[in-house]
């Protein structure tokens, strides 16, 4: 097995940072408007090539060392949260790396420990499980829309911190990121998701309400933060106005939050096929095909 020095794999990370800075530098000078579609996507690809490379390093160092890793995904509706997963766990084995959504609670989850529901999804030792939203709902969407009484809200601001604590104590790597973006942004992604029909389920009645009260969303973000943004667990913000900046940016980050190594196996060599046996297969007209339609 090629395993690559520590010192090497951290020369490496560092050569992929100035990429992605040089990527965002580009587009601080030159928007994307200015520069060719083609060549602006070009550019983009190969950097979110190379970062899913360091991605499938970090498994496979995940998977050696045991670890457990807990990514939280928080932030405005369309501000690109989800993409950001999808980059993130395309490229990796899904038995090694999970996303963990989870809908409304049910009538009996609604009588649990608040965080019970989201204990279970945790990971177990060689796993990393991303959180597309968390127990963070409480602190906003709950606390805004008044889904929540306001001793509940106040129980919350006041755990979480122990339970994050609780959960790094017991050795899980626990990394949060909140997308941040503007009014005038998230506005135009809302309209693009009205005009697409394959995108239009993700705008819900709850995402026009959130539109609807964005200061409240605002002032419940900033409290959130006051008393969530520790030491120990800090969130992290993604600027995310422009979606593939904010996608190099947030995965550049998280592998510069992990230490590893590069266990990338020597060459693999397919093995010779099977010779034929005494063998004969049934006839064709006895299995049912799928039209060729295309």
């Amino acid at each position: 097995m090629a395993k690559k020095k520590f010192k090497d794999v951290l020369k490496d990370k560092s050569v992929i940072a100035n990429k992605v800075k040089i990527f965002s530098a580009v587009q601080e000078k030159s928007k994307p408007k200015k520069i060719k579609k083609k060549a602006y996507n070009k550019l983009y690809n190969k950097e979110l090539k190379q970062l899913q490379i360091e991605l499938v390093k970090l498994q496979e160092w995940v998977k050696h060392k045991g670890l457990r890793v807990v990514v939280v995904f928080e932030g405005r509706d369309a501000a690109g949260k989800g993409g950001a997963i999808q980059r993130i766990a395309e490229c990796l084995n899904p038995r090694v790396c999970r996303i963990a959504a989870l809908g409304k609670p049910t009538e009996r989850e609604k009588t649990q420990w608040y965080f019970q529901r989201y204990v279970a999804h945790l990971p177990a030792a060689g796993e990393i499980v991303l959180f597309d939203r968390s127990w963070y709902n409480r602190a906003g969407v709950e606390r805004v829309m008044g889904f929540c009484t306001h001793e509940q809200y106040v129980e919350f601001l006041r755990s979480c911190p122990e339970f994050e604590h609780m959960l790094q104590r017991s050795g899980i790597i626990l990394i949060k990121y909140w997308f941040s973006v503007s009014d005038e942004e998230q506005e135009r992604r809302f309209q693009k998701r009205i005009e697409n029909p394959t995108k239009r389920w993700k705008l819900s009645p709850m995402d026009l309400e959130s539109r609807a009260r964005w200061v409240e969303y605002s002032k419940a973000k900033d409290d959130m933060f006051a008393a969530t943004d520790t030491t120990l667990s800090p969130w992290y913000v993604v600027e995310a106005d422009d979606k593939k900046s904010a996608r190099l940016n947030c995965i550049n980050h998280l592998l510069s939050m992990i230490p590893y190594e590069d266990l990338t196996p020597e060459p693999i060599k397919l093995p010779l096929r099977q010779k034929a046996m005494d063998y004969i297969r049934p006839p064709m007209c006895m299995q049912k095909f799928v039209p060729k339609k295309y």
